[in-house]
């Protein structure tokens, strides 16, 4: 098989396993890792060369120098009961000491808020003082029994995947600060420390930014019982400071608070809607980090070398699938992938290279705590799981390369392990070439998901797979990554301005008053006008768990007249309800075997018309309702498995007039297939743990396929 396209992580002192792997995998290029180099003989052995740089991390002489330059956070503390007219809140008490400082300067305590949390009011600032000795607030004059909190500013004193990195891989050396570009000071020491990085690393062909400037949140408690606080992958809470926010109201002609960012400690999560003051936020943010980035980039590519942002860590603020993202002028993106939904948010990102770094990562153990290259550890068996999920994206969008990170040398005890990643590294390349040859067949029916954040938060919750499962989104995002059909993001916004024309399907999926549901977003009539009457004029909408779910109005769902069902409240708890027969036939026509929809919300019919294809105790969990011309089809909710992918495509496929055993199709939910017009080539996987058998309708006739566990079988027809 041609070599290539493969990015392998070297190691200092084990030069000879790097070559030889660097051999045996097909790879181009050798990279470095978090806490690992290359030497020369590495350097030198004909191999392009990565080289991360955290370009916020790793200064902790400057730092050190420059501590008011370092980055911060909003925290506010766990609301506290007054049992008297006066109260001392001491800040720190909740949060890890060894990741914040208080920031009691005179700029930062201007933006400091007390709350009585009981009425949500603002504390005049009259009536609290604060010493800085204990780093206590006192509160005087204030109503007995009420509940209060403090938000103030604090610095990060660690960085949070220096943190992780020593929670995990048991690092012990000193703490890494990070600083925050913001200033004009830490601007010049950076483009200063990249000139010279560049001018000392003459082997290095691309420069890989880890990421740009500001970390996902992730807030750490003072108890071990709660370690973890907060954390959410698209949040913008660690890019504030003094500057900024000065910055921001001077630009935008208002001010934000403590409050618009602490959110009653609700912070803004992703998972629930934004409004104008975040949006303004994230914009204000985005244009900066693009700015000052492209400064950077300019002095990589000034020394002739290529530029690559990992699409994680501090990716806050680069924001692919805003139109800035180009003005950065990178050459290339990398994300680290556990599941199919993660390569399909890669692949498409306007960039010239997408590249997977693939999991487990050489680590002596997972995110999750669980050994992997240790005792007691399956890295081969977790190879495979992962590659399953990430294959069958892959069947379906383009990647240019893939990789792996970490410590190379953990490989010795695992020869099983070195030869798959040599399996999929062939397999991989293979499916590259077919995609260069040609797209791959799709059906038809287009599909667009409906939510908030629209196209800015394509093929992403806020996380991670299993940082997120417990949303039906998540779950949908994971079975369409790998389905043959054409898939789009859009925002409320994008229905009222045409969206719909391109479209035959439309999925809402999550809970009440989440971004992912809509929330207050369905208050719009335009919406819904827009929404009902594309429904019948032909279209399907397709609703996952509480779709279309306000409070207010005739009905929970605001598309119940679409789907035929609405959801139980305590409202109806005195009305009665639709009597129904479960259409057997119906379900049989789509539910393979296996599938299941578990009962998460209670509905109930609301004029009797809908058919009931899958019930419990009385509950319709799945329902197909006839509207015009249009249907709507309603879920209950939605977990991805090999057979609940099989029943969302049929139903897909059916909602678009398509058959559901039509061409290109397997006939085993267990395993998949994708064809390839230009070079006449089906590819078949297998995504479950034993061996399986299918056939596939073809226009060139019927192919029969058998497979091993997690296999896969590339052929020409």
């Amino acid at each position: 098989m041609e070599k290539g396209s493969f990015t392998l992580p070297g190691e200092a002192g084990f030069e000879k396993l790097t070559l030889e792997l660097a051999d045996k995998w097909g790879a181009d290029v050798i990279r470095d890792s978090d806490g690992t180099v290359l030497s020369d003989e590495i350097t030198k052995a004909g191999y392009g060369i990565y080289s991360t740089i955290c370009i916020i991390r790793d200064h902790n002489e400057w730092a050190k120098q420059n501590q008011d330059k370092l980055q911060q956070s909003f925290l506010m503390t766990q609301p506290l009961t007054a049992d008297s007219e006066r109260l001392t809140i001491a800040l720190m008490a909740d949060f890890f000491e060894e990741q914040f400082r208080v920031n009691d300067s005179a700029d930062s305590m201007k933006y400091w808020q007390v709350y009585d949390r009981t009425t949500d009011t603002l504390v005049d600032a009259s009536k609290w003082s604060y010493d800085r000795d204990t780093q206590r607030v006192t509160l005087e004059g204030i109503t007995p029994w009420h509940n209060y909190t403090v938000s103030f500013l604090a610095y990060r004193i660690w960085e949070e995947i220096s943190m992780y990195n020593h929670t995990t891989n048991n690092w012990d050396k000193e703490h890494l600060m990070q600083i925050d570009p913001v200033y004009p000071e830490t601007q010049a020491y950076m483009k200063d420390w990249m000139t010279n990085w560049c001018e000392t690393h003459p082997d290095t062909t691309v420069v890989r930014f880890t990421s740009m400037f500001y970390n996902f949140v992730w807030i750490w408690g003072s108890n071990e019982r709660n370690r973890q606080l907060y954390s959410d992958w698209a949040s913008y809470d660690f890019t504030v400071s003094p500057k900024m926010l000065d910055d921001f109201a001077k630009k935008n002609g208002y001010s934000l608070t403590a409050e618009d960012f602490v959110n009653q400690g609700k912070l803004h999560v992703t998972h629930v809607p934004g409004n104008k003051k975040k949006a303004d936020w994230i914009d204000f943010v985005n244009r900066f980090v693009v700015d000052f980035g492209r400064e950077l980039i300019d002095i990589v590519h000034k020394y002739g070398k290529k530029a690559y942002v990992f699409y994680d860590d501090s990716w806050v603020g680069v924001e692919p699938y805003k139109p800035t993202f180009k003005e950065f002028g990178f050459d290339g993106l990398i994300k680290c992938v556990f599941s199919g939904y993660e390569a399909r948010l890669c692949s498409g990102v306007d960039v010239e290279t997408h590249e997977l770094r693939l999991h487990p990562y050489l680590f002596p153990v997972g995110l999750g705590g669980a050994p992997t290259f240790m005792e007691g550890g399956n890295p081969t068996l977790d190879a495979k799981k992962y590659w399953n999920s990430v294959r069958r994206a892959l069947l379906r969008c383009p990647i240019d390369r893939i990789g792996l990170g970490g410590y190379l040398h953990l490989v010795q005890d695992f020869p099983d392990f070195v030869d798959y990643i040599a399996k999929i590294s062939d397999e991989f390349r293979e499916l590259k070439q077919l995609h260069k040859a040609g797209k791959p067949y799709l059906c038809k029916t287009r599909v667009a998901v409906l939510h908030f954040w629209g196209s800015m938060r394509s093929w992403s919750l806020s996380g991670h797979f299993h940082e997120t499962y417990m949303h039906d989104l998540i779950h949908i995002n994971e079975a369409l990554s790998g389905l043959p059909l054409e898939v789009s993001f859009i925002n409320f916004e994008d229905v009222k301005n045409g969206a719909l024309k391109d479209v035959d399907v439309v999925i809402n999926a999550g809970a009440a008053g989440s971004a992912w549901s809509g929330a207050d977003a369905w208050k719009d009539a335009a919406v819904l006008e827009t929404l009902t009457k594309w429904v019948y004029e032909g279209g399907t909408f397709i609703g996952v768990g509480e779709p279309s779910a306000v409070a207010g109005y005739d009905s929970r769902f605001r598309m119940a007249h679409v789907l035929g069902v609405d959801e139980d409240t305590i409202d109806r708890v005195c009305h009665g309800k639709w009597t129904f027969e479960v259409d057997e036939t119906a379900a049989e026509a789509v539910m393979p075997g296996g599938a299941d929809i578990p009962a998460k919300t209670a509905c109930h019919l609301t004029d009797g018309k809908a058919s009931v294809l899958v019930a419990k105790d009385n509950n319709p969990l799945l329902t197909e309702n006839a509207f015009g011309k249009g249907h709507g089809i309603y879920l209950s909710s939605f977990e991805v498995t090999n057979a609940n992918t099989k029943l969302l495509l049929n139903l897909i496929l059916q909602a678009g007039g398509e058959a559901v055993d039509g061409n290109y199709l397997t006939d085993n939910a267990d395993m998949e297939c994708a064809f390839y017009p230009a070079s006449r080539t089906l590819i078949v996987i297998n995504n479950s743990e034993k061996a399986q058998t299918c056939s596939i309708r073809t226009e060139f006739g019927v192919e029969k396929v058998q497979l091993e566990a997690f296999d896969t079988v590339i052929k020409k027809i």
